[in-house]
């Protein structure tokens, strides 16, 4: 979804902003599902299959209304065997990994669409309004709410004794953990024509890795939110607002010193963490994330295609185009497959050798935001406000 105004939106008047502003889009449907009048951007049938690893569901649970079309794509977070999830009517849930057991259920009136992330003890969510909300891990207690500068989509990160939050506005906040308070905050230039969602952030040690809607990675020292370094991932070069468009929406991988990071404008880089350095840039890309195996970067472009390339050098492994125009979601990676969703709540397994589709499992309501795996674990949540666990079998 793609929007034009940074002020804090509530979710009709978002909604509005981003069809009027998308040149050729008729109805809010088009702008979310791909579908319009050209027949070449209808959703790629899906093929057949012969499912050559057999997946199980272990449980679900609905979370409560969820963000049906506002393009957000909230996932949930699993932190120490406990999963993390909100919905933009709900609350917060927190369930067993394993089992799918409930353990408590932070009831909100509030629009929660950013997070959660968890942390130090903490569960944080932010609202469509600015509201920023820490609770307990272990019981779900409100331990306290804060307020920035503007509607919050990416979720919190938390680590080094902070809460951080991205605001739509570019804005990156620094709370206390243990009060709420503000200790800094950090903004950045936005361009005129975004991509609906904001840059995900990665906690490293003493950095904070920030992706933003201009294209760039910025590394922020945690103790006082000045920049270590600013790394292009893509340049928002082209003719026209929307041509230019190079948002970086998914959180940045950090394993060891490299930094794994991808642009709406179909670049995907590696970094060297301490410098900033480019290691590898490839033209295979889109906003939404990315999932890091032993040997491979899988990245799904806007198109719907999704991309093998190699963890070294960015070279190309494979492709995989048989979901065109499904808006899949980022990959996760699940023992030896590449996990996404698409607009039809159907969640794929592709092999990371060759990209070839190894399994299905369909879901109701669309998947936007990215799987997320722990033990062996996936889960995944749905526009729909529902939550699902999957294992290899």
């Amino acid at each position: 979804m793609i929007h034009a105004s940074h002020r804090s939106l509530r979710i009709v008047a978002a909604t509005a902003l981003a069809v009027a502003v998308l040149s050729g889009c008729s109805t809010i449907k088009n702008v979310f599902d791909g579908r319009g009048k050209d027949k070449s951007t209808e959703p790629t049938a899906l093929v057949q299959i012969s499912p050559s690893v057999s997946v199980s569901k272990l449980w679900s649970a609905s979370l409560g209304k969820g963000e049906d079309k506002l393009g957000i794509g909230q996932h949930p977070t699993i932190v120490d065997g406990r999963v993390y999830a909100a919905a933009i009517e709900g609350g917060v849930s927190a369930f067993d990994l394993r089992t799918g057991q409930a353990l408590w259920r932070y009831a909100s009136e509030l629009p929660l669409s950013g997070g959660p992330g968890a942390g130090e003890g903490l569960v944080v969510v932010g609202s469509l309004e600015g509201d920023v909300i820490a609770l307990d891990a272990a019981t779900g207690a409100e331990k306290w709410k804060s307020k920035v500068s503007n509607e919050v989509i990416a979720a919190p990160a938390v680590g080094g004794g902070l809460v951080f939050v991205h605001s739509n506005d570019g804005r990156v906040t620094a709370l206390d953990a243990a009060t709420g308070e503000r200790r800094w905050f950090y903004s950045a230039d936005i361009p005129a024509l975004t991509v609906r969602g904001t840059g995900g952030m990665t906690v490293g040690p003493g950095i904070l890795f920030v992706g933003n809607d201009n294209g760039t990675l910025v590394a922020l020292s945690t103790t006082d939110g000045s920049p270590v370094w600013r790394t292009p991932v893509a340049e928002p070069e082209g003719r026209s607002e929307l041509d230019r468009m190079a948002d970086v929406d998914g959180e940045a991988v950090l394993e060891n010193t490299t930094l794994y990071a991808t642009s709406h404008k179909n670049h995907t880089v590696a970094i060297d963490g301490p410098s900033g350095q480019v290691m590898w840039d490839r033209g295979n890309g889109g906003a939404r994330g990315l999932g890091v195996s032993n040997s491979a970067v899988v990245v799904t472009d806007p198109t719907g295609n999704v991309f093998g390339l190699d963890k070294n050098t960015g070279g190309a492994l494979w492709q995989q185009s048989g979901l065109a125009y499904r808006n899949v979601s980022a990959p996760a990676i699940q023992g030896d497959f590449a996990v996404v969703g698409d607009l039809e709540g159907v969640l794929h397994w592709l092999r990371l050798n060759d990209g070839a589709f190894a399994a299905r499992s369909s879901l109701g309501g669309a998947i936007t935001g990215k799987p997320v795996v722990s033990d062996g674990i996936l889960v995944v949540q749905t526009t729909e406000g529902q939550l699902a666990a999957f294992a290899l079998q």
